[in-house]
């Protein structure tokens, strides 16, 4: 067991009296050159966002810490995962959710010359190449996980436990057409356990693999009295084919793709404590790893180079976060930083939700620990590099 403290600085590259932030975790703000990072920005934090309640969509030039260009704005958006924002593939477009009328949708701006395009429906994981991801009903988080859902839509599904005409949607960003490649009844179908009936069941948490040949989500039930529920976690070709279930827990949690084959989840297996397991989505092989460093769930990635592992805590008795920098292959934890997070409702809290820069270099947070949420960058390279050097 090892662990030791370098704290490291963390540069804040938002500014009040706006508040500033990204989102989930589980992709890059940066765009491919490194330069850019994209962000929101709202003037409050104190509720959960209305119907009526915009954000502003804007970009952060890396080399101006402070400076914010305004892009666009949306109304589907929520404190925990944002409106989904991020580069397409290596361009210099973006894609994000919006509400037009009386339905969710995405767009891809071109920020250099400001082109739009609007598609159909919203997006929840993009794959690595930007030219397909997976849709899910996000008015269905709304009523059954609030806080990352978007109000303004109903969801006609509302009192139907299993529903065969919603799910799990592949969306072809180049050409908009989209179809229901999995829809919530045949995936409570597979492998059915009889805890399933009379359960309330839903779609969460998708995220293609490295290479974008297939994609893992989250298939969730749960009774009106639940908040969370019972969790599997499933694994699917873009086409919804091979349907596979890797883990089934009350507890399975953040996760996130080391390479095409193998993913890190925070899970409680059968006779054992919570821990981070690492799966291999062709079957057979669960490893847990960090059972000595590890006694909490956090917002965990792999580094673009799959050495190290990013993540964070949620607060302590002292309400302060830590980031931390995880070397699986030794066993090593690296805390690099401690945040203070003052108690606030479940739905507008600010986790650190750290990401990577595409280099592996730099990680970016938000925080709330200057009285404002803003976006804040630290340089690991000190941390990682000498490693990575030397393998």
């Amino acid at each position: 067991m090892s662990t030791r403290d370098e704290f490291l600085n963390a540069v804040s590259v938002t500014q009040g009296p706006q508040h500033h932030f990204y989102g989930y975790y589980d992709k890059s703000c940066w765009n491919a050159a490194g330069r850019r990072i994209v962000g929101l920005e709202t003037a409050f934090m104190d509720h959960p966002p209305t119907e009526d309640d915009c954000a502003t969509i804007g970009l952060i030039d890396t080399a101006a810490p402070g400076k914010w260009t305004p892009l666009a704005q949306t109304k589907a958006w929520n404190w925990q995962q944002g409106c989904m924002l991020q580069w397409l593939g290596s361009s210099e477009s973006i894609i994000f959710n919006d509400r037009e009328g009386d339905r969710f949708v995405s767009r891809i701006l071109a920020v250099e010359t400001g082109r739009e395009r609007t598609l159909e429906r919203p997006v929840y994981a993009v794959a690595p190449q930007g030219t397909h991801a997976i849709s899910l009903s996000f008015s269905r988080l709304q009523h059954q996980r609030p806080g990352y859902g978007y109000p303004g839509v109903a969801d006609p599904y509302k009192d139907v436990p299993e529903p065969t005409d919603d799910g799990l949607y592949h969306l072809d960003l180049e050409t908009g057409a989209s179809r229901l490649i999995l829809s919530v009844a045949e995936v409570a179908a597979f492998e059915r356990c009889p805890e399933f009936d009379g359960k309330m069941h839903r779609f969460n948490h998708a995220q293609f693999n490295t290479d974008g040949s297939r994609f893992a989500f989250l298939h969730r039930y749960k009774s009106p009295d639940e908040e969370v529920g019972h969790t599997r976690l499933m694994t699917a070709n873009p086409d919804g084919s091979d349907l596979r279930c890797l883990a089934h827990s009350e507890l399975v949690s953040h996760y996130d793709w080391r390479d095409p084959h193998t993913i890190i989840v925070w899970t409680r297996r059968p006779g054992e404590k919570p821990a981070y397991v690492l799966y291999s989505d062709g079957g057979g092989q669960a490893e847990a790893i960090g059972t000595d460093l590890f006694n909490t769930d956090g917002h965990c990635s792999f580094s673009p180079d799959g050495r190290w592992v990013l993540t964070d805590t949620y607060p302590d008795k002292e309400d302060m976060r830590t980031l931390i920098l995880y070397d699986w292959q030794n066993n090593l934890r690296v805390n690099i930083g401690r945040f203070y997070a003052p108690p606030m409702e479940w739905q507008i809290r600010c986790d650190l939700h750290p990401r990577w820069s595409r280099d592996g270099r730099q990680v970016c947070i938000d925080s709330i620990h200057e009285g404002y949420r803003q976006m804040y960058v630290l340089d690991v390279s000190s941390v990682t590099q000498p490693v990575q050097t030397l393998a």
